[in-house]
């Protein structure tokens, strides 16, 4: 019954989010206290479910970000790269997609968003054209270059740490498939907005006569705070290193550049998107609850069942119903549930297919599965809205600045982009591990 309940409160809540009629954050927040005013979970699990990686990690981002603004970097790289691009919107835009897909291969999604909207909104505005097509192709991006490496994006850390896969194990045999996922992607931007991203003359004779550093305002503390972001992008491709989550580093660094920077520390937190962080906290403990009354493991079984014991077809049915729900639902949650259930069908598969030498069984049987598995629910957030974090932040940021991203405007640009994803990814499985 605690099963029902919690689907119910989810789809109910999903739909409301859809409707764009009510505040998502006001629906999210509602959601999380009708589970637990009917007890489907305790409040300790709730508390537990709250993932506070992600939390510190928007916190510090957004506070550090705020600080960095001040300063009028932002301004500089935005007029700095509308030059480099000589004002052509479709140079800037397959610019921004490829940088920004390139870093989010090495560091967090959400990091990336927060570092490059802002200077997206900045050159859209330079340019006299609305930046939400930009930005929703920015957060898809963003997913599609942090599948390719076990730390860009959190289901591959679970992945590699279940199924002993090391960084270069995801580098060699997921960047192939991303490479050519993202080439596809940037021909497909250029074909659909080539003709629709125009600028007048004056406009681009404008751009060419700007100077870029007159945008700086404050440059003692904005060399201050690059040095610190530096640093925190240090402590972000070496956290496994050093054995600290990216939440913690960017939540420190973010104190560090108020101490040096002498920034007003209620201002500073005052900038922190709080109406995201709440989403996040009411979306946790609603996938919580799914988790917990064990609905997330009972779909997770039935799908595995479609599929027998025919090892193509397995990989098939995890990587589109990876996808497929990873766009609905919080991919963390679908990984943990997916994990021991493709552990078990791997013995289950050696075993119809006499095969015992574990080394055969990791590479022909287990990591198809891990990598179908990866490829699905890292480029399922594209589908929707709220399939990626990286996705809200976007839209938040938008929205802060009177740019508005609708659930139906998100997922009228992204489903069909995770679909394509996913038919190349359904290839690469093919030619890579099937083709005879």
């Amino acid at each position: 019954m605690s099963a029902i309940i919690s689907i119910a409160i989810f789809v109910t809540a999903y739909l409301l989010i859809a409707s764009d009629k009510v505040n998502k954050t006001i629906v999210a927040v509602l959601g999380a206290s009708l589970i637990l005013l009917l007890r489907i979970i305790t409040f300790d699990r709730a508390v537990a479910a709250i993932d506070l990686n992600v939390i510190f990690l928007l916190v510090g981002m957004m506070t550090s970000v705020s600080i960095l603004a001040k300063t009028g970097f932002f301004e500089w790289a935005a007029i700095s790269t509308a030059k480099l691009a000589k004002g052509k919107p479709i140079a800037i835009m397959l610019l921004l997609l490829t940088v920004t897909a390139f870093f989010s291969a090495f560091l967090d999604n959400v990091t990336c968003i927060v570092l490059f909207v802002p200077v997206t909104i900045l050159i859209t505005q330079i340019l006299e054209i609305s930046p939400v097509p930009f930005v929703i192709l920015e957060a898809i991006a963003s997913n599609i270059g942090g599948t390719a490496t076990l730390i860009g994006d959190p289901p591959n850390i679970i992945i590699g740490s279940q199924g002993n896969l090391s960084f270069n194990d995801f580098l060699v045999n997921l960047s192939p498939a991303i490479l050519v996922t993202m080439a596809i992607f940037l021909a497909t931007v250029y074909f659909l907005y080539r003709k629709h991203l125009v600028v007048s003359e004056s406009i681009r004779r404008r751009i060419d006569e700007a100077i870029p550093r007159l945008a700086i305002i404050d440059k003692k503390n904005m060399i201050k705070s690059l040095i610190v972001m530096a640093m925190m992008m240090l402590g972000f491709f070496l956290h496994a290193v050093i054995g600290l989550e990216p939440g913690i580093i960017a939540l420190a660094g973010s104190m560090v550049m108020m101490l040096v920077c002498k920034a007003e520390s209620n201002d500073s937190l005052m900038r922190v998107e709080w109406a995201v962080i709440f989403f996040f906290i009411g979306l946790f403990i609603m996938v919580a609850a799914l988790e917990e009354t064990g609905a997330i493991d009972w779909i997770a079984h039935h799908l595995l069942a479609v599929a027998g014991h025919n090892l193509f077809l397995m990989c098939i049915v995890v990587l589109w119903s990876s996808a497929i729900l990873s766009a609905l639902l919080d991919n963390i949650p679908f990984v943990i549930a997916m994990v021991p259930l493709l552990k078990l069908s791997f013995t289950t598969i050696a075993q119809n297919m006499g095969i015992v030498d574990p080394i055969v069984i990791q590479h022909s049987i287990a990591e198809p599965l891990w990598w179908s598995l990866a490829l699905g629910v890292c480029l399922g957030g594209n589908g929707t809205l709220i399939g990626a974090s990286a996705n809200v932040v976007a839209a938040q940021i938008c929205d802060k600045n009177k740019y508005h991203i609708s659930f139906w405007e998100f997922t009228k640009i992204g489903f069909p982009l995770m679909i394509q994803s996913a038919i190349v990814s359904t290839i690469y499985i093919w030619l890579r591990f099937f083709r005879p």
